[in-house]
């Protein structure tokens, strides 16, 4: 396939690309500037030269000579309204593969470090998180893309994403160590995001390229580790103290909005995805990522 991918120079978007690239796939990737096409380049993906400002419409003219596009970009949200508005548009009756990726923020829950038992597969309801009211409605027009503009789309929503290169609740765990001297949780640290690893997310893709049914949601979700957990190894790993801390004390190391993060809860189950594309992750563990040496020096206090 010809596949053009929206977001080729992230981390999400890059492992996507590559991916793809790797399976024997065409596939282009934008790119904002001259540096980063000469980065897919080096990858094997060729450059569009485009944005999703001043030159949207360049991005929109290349999804029309694919024939596939994923949006895997972190926009802000008037970007991608409207990005997402304009390629629905676009492709609408041509009956190419859009797939858009979410993530299971949509439904996260502000538990203030508390365990929370909810966990919701695909097609479960739920209350948006307010903060991402945007993300949810544009799921929401792609998939209604697929039902009213003969376009086959599709929502993949993970987990917390991680593996080399990720800035995950891992590495702002080790980066509170750099910040407060101990490897900091908030309250009582139980409240859980379900992760799934870089590849495996890159694997489901595929298989929804392959055989995914337009108008369906598909979860992509691992394992799940609370962030007590998380903290406990980091501070073993460095021969720290783990340490609970009030949203307060938790900003100094982590902003408002990354504290916000890291005291939600969002666990997701990935029904869909398992029955439907027959996809089993194969890295569950993000434990395993403790000790490498990019989170270590994340922890020194110039990092």
């Amino acid at each position: 396939m010809n596949i053009f991918v929206i977001g080729a120079t992230g981390f999400v978007g890059g492992g996507l690309a590559r991916h793809l690239a790797a399976e024997g796939h065409t596939v282009t990737g934008l790119a904002r500037t001259d540096a980063a096409a000469d980065a897919l380049e080096s990858q094997g993906v060729t450059p569009v030269a485009a944005d999703l400002d001043t030159r949207r419409a360049t991005a929109v003219e290349a999804s029309l000579r694919a024939d596939a596009v994923i949006y895997a970009a972190q926009a802000d949200p008037e970007q991608e309204t409207a990005t997402v508005q304009d390629l629905t548009r676009a492709l609408a009756g041509t009956g190419k593969s859009l797939i858009f990726l979410s993530g299971s923020g949509v439904l996260m829950q502000r538990t203030a470090g508390a365990w929370s038992p909810d966990v919701f597969a695909e097609d479960d309801s739920f209350i948006p998180e307010p903060l991402a009211g945007f993300r949810k409605a544009a799921e929401d027009t792609v998939l209604a893309a697929a039902a009213d503009d003969g376009v086959r789309a599709m929502v993949i929503r993970p987990g917390q994403i991680w593996g080399p290169g990720d800035h995950g609740h891992m590495s702002m765990i080790y980066q509170s160590v750099a910040a407060t001297g101990a490897a900091i949780y908030i309250g009582q640290g139980l409240n859980t995001y379900s992760h799934v690893h870089i590849e495996d997310v890159a694997r489901l893709f595929s298989l929804a390229l392959d055989k995914g049914r337009p108008a369906r949601l598909y979860h992509a979700a691992a394992g799940e580790t609370p962030n007590r957990w998380i903290a406990e190894k980091v501070a073993e790993d460095l021969g720290v103290k783990a340490r609970s801390v009030t949203v307060e004390e938790a900003e100094q190391a982590w902003g408002p909005f990354g504290t916000l993060i890291m005291a939600a809860s969002s666990r997701i189950r990935s029904v869909n995805a398992r029955r439907q594309l027959g996809w089993q992750p194969e890295q569950p563990d993000m434990l395993t990522m403790i000790g490498d040496q990019r989170l270590r020096k994340l922890a020194l206090p110039s990092a």
